[in-house]
């Protein structure tokens, strides 16, 4: 075998390995590259106890529960259905009900979601493009200034 094929079997073999490597990661994060779930999705996926992913969706008007120090509990909503949240800590700012949230935590046996972060929408005309569209795909109306460019069914 000459050095040019010898060169030639390397380099084809890392690219054969590299591809193999990245394809069985892609397999294994299949579920998690999801940028959040929607309540929706929670009830029909039926996702594990225990698992960490994010949930995305609206701030149910009047269930926001301030309990002692820093601990809140409110409910995230698609319109269709309803998830209760736990969570401990300083709330972002523009934390309020009716606007746009990304929680990340895991899903309890009893069905709420312990948050460990909530990220709010940035101001009053934006919402996140994956948040107005999965809000969108469910049938949700949303406000003036509450759609994003990206996020209009074409």
């Amino acid at each position: 075998m000459t050095r040019k094929q010898r060169r030639g079997l390397v380099i084809g073999l890392g690219v054969g390995v590299l591809s193999i490597a990245v394809i069985l990661m892609l397999f294994a994060f299949r579920q998690s590259i999801v940028f959040f779930h929607t309540p929706s999705d929670v009830a029909e996926e039926k996702i594990a106890t225990g698992v960490r992913f994010r949930l995305g969706g609206l701030v149910e008007q009047g269930s926001v529960v301030r309990g002692q120090g820093t601990h809140v509990d409110f409910k995230v909503t698609d319109t269709l259905k309803t998830v209760p949240v736990s969570y401990e800590g300083i709330l972002p700012d523009l934390f309020r009900e009716g606007q746009g949230v990304v929680a990340e935590g895991t899903l309890g046996p009893d069905g709420r979601f312990a948050a460990d972060t909530v990220l709010a929408k940035h101001d009053e005309t934006y919402m996140p493009p994956e948040v107005a569209k999965a809000l969108q795909e469910k049938g949700v109306k949303l406000g003036q200034g509450a759609t994003h460019p990206e996020a209009v069914p074409k």
